[in-house]
């Protein structure tokens, strides 16, 4: 997989993409990561990439020239453009397999009052990470990156992804490591039994509960 970040701030990405699991994919070539600065598609001279809106109003807006110009430049038949909006479709597990799928990705990250919705004429969705509002649209490509990467065959092992909370729709058994007891607080026993058998229906039986319980919704 290829993926194309247009961004105002390409330094903010070292410290995902220098770091562990997405560091290792990166070496490997499961994934290529390309990060493009917006303003080198300005035509201003200096370098300007957003303007006062039309009609009036507060903050500045993404102009839309540097935008299509990269998309312009970067895309080709087998490319999905994203683009980072609270407007947008609402991001989860089963949104990150589709995306995961696509040979070749480009992410646009929103900032200041908004983008000039001409975008919308040439991109293939808007993505939300969330109902809230962030400074800008680094934090939700980062998001992205790393739970895309992460699902890449090679990257990890396949039935950990398996395992994941959401991968079947429903939340992940709870997991307990050594001690196994600490201040009166003990794991249960079931775990320290060795019955593969029991322990397999204990934690099936963990997840519908826990579900019902931490993310009803999840049964609907």
């Amino acid at each position: 997989m290829i993926i194309e970040i247009l961004t105002l701030f390409p330094e903010f990405y070292a410290s995902i993409l220098n770091r562990s699991i997405i560091s290792r994919a990166l070496k490997r070539g499961i994934v290529k990561v390309n990060l493009h600065d917006l303003r080198k598609f300005s035509s201003n001279k200096h370098n300007k990439v957003d303007d006062t809106p039309y009609g009036g109003g507060e903050g500045m807006v993404l102009q839309f020239p540097p935008i299509y110009d990269a998309i312009m430049k970067l895309k080709d038949d087998n490319t999905k453009v994203y683009l980072l909006s609270p407007q947008g479709k609402k991001y989860n597990h089963d949104f990150a397999m589709e995306m995961s799928k696509f040979k070749k990705i480009i992410l646009i990250c929103g900032y200041y009052e908004g983008v000039d919705s001409r975008v919308e004429k040439i991109i293939d969705a808007e993505i939300s990470v969330g109902d809230y509002i962030l400074t800008n649209g680094d934090i939700a490509s980062m998001l992205i990156v790393d739970s895309l990467i992460r699902l890449l065959p090679g990257v990890i092992n396949k039935e950990s992804v398996k395992k994941d909370t959401f991968y079947s729709g429903k939340i992940k058994y709870p997991q307990y490591t050594k001690p196994s007891s600490y201040k009166g607080y003990k794991v249960p026993e079931v775990l320290l039994s060795g019955d593969h058998e029991k322990i397999a229906e204990w934690r099936e039986s963990k997840i519908k509960e826990i579900t019902e319980k931490k993310r009803p919704d999840l049964n609907k």
